[in-house]
């Protein structure tokens, strides 16, 4: 991926789940303005291909669940691990992980929508059916796929259930990974099935192709920050240089610097040695 992320690694886009987050609040709002509106919105196959093209990215903003303070506590939660993992996977390769959970989950409808026609689409009322599949298509499951990917990186890390119970996110990851193939299996309809697959198969990929470097501590994480802190220090390039002592802006910014008009050459001398130097001849 690195021969890609050299070419595209540009178009990233920085704090891709505060705006997810934003585009949640703006499927609040209009809930709240007129709830009926959102069916206009939502990843409705059957309508896009008659021309309500929109629908192909509007469904982004239908909220995962109604407005209540679990959702916003979850909403937040969500939004620190898909955070964590954009600063230790990079912005493109975390883009490319919640990007391509989306661009499978707009294919997974186009899936459902074709096995419809093939078993009996003229026999059934296939607007009518795909207005209410679409409701499955939403990016629930995509919020999944980002847990199951913060719990695969970060196996190790405690969360705290109910707000008491500490927990190893890797335990809370399983469970979640086994009521998902419970649904997929035993409990949900065919759309629930396409739903799930789709949406998880960023997850799929990213876990076969990554499974033998992706975990990572905390203190692993930190230890990478600080790297790249020193990286940019160490390579920052400062403005003002003392001749004598080699003090810069950043060892001490209240210093200030002058050129001297004796000297041959563009020597720069902090206060301190300003009028103490021996002039360059």
């Amino acid at each position: 991926m690195s021969n890609f992320e050299k070419k595209f690694g540009k178009y990233a886009v920085s704090n891709l789940s505060l705006i997810l987050i934003l585009c949640y609040v703006a499927g609040y709002v209009i809930q709240l303005v007129n709830a009926d509106f959102l069916l206009y919105l939502t990843l409705n196959p059957y309508a896009i291909l008659h021309g309500q093209v929109w629908r192909i990215f509007t469904w982004l903003i239908i909220p995962p669940s109604s407005l209540d303070p679990f959702t916003i506590i979850m909403l937040l939660f969500y939004y620190n691990i898909g955070t964590s993992l954009e600063r230790t996977w990079g912005v493109y390769r975390y883009n490319v992980y919640l990007i391509s959970g989306m661009l499978f989950t707009v294919i997974g409808s186009f899936v459902w929508l074709a096995i419809q026609y093939f078993a009996g689409g003229a026999a059934m009322n296939v607007e009518y059916v795909s207005t209410l599949a679409s409701l499955y298509f939403s990016t629930y499951y995509i919020n999944m796929s980002i847990f199951l990917a913060f719990a695969a990186t970060f196996p190790d890390v405690q969360v705290l259930l109910m707000f008491i119970i500490p927990v190893k996110v890797k335990w809370m990851g399983i469970l979640y990974g086994l009521v998902l193939v419970y649904d997929f299996l035993f409990a949900g309809s065919m759309v629930t099935r396409i739903a799930i697959a789709s949406s998880l198969l960023n997850f799929v990929i990213f876990f076969v192709t990554s499974r033998n470097h992706i975990h990572m501590s905390p203190k692993q994480m930190k230890r990478r920050a600080e790297f790249k802190q020193d990286i940019r220090r160490n390579s920052k390039v400062t403005k003002h240089k003392c001749a004598i002592c080699g003090q810069t802006e950043d060892d001490d910014p209240s210093l200030e610097f002058r050129f001297c008009s004796k000297c041959n050459g563009n020597y720069e001398y902090c206060q301190q040695h300003l009028f103490t130097h021996t002039h360059v001849k």
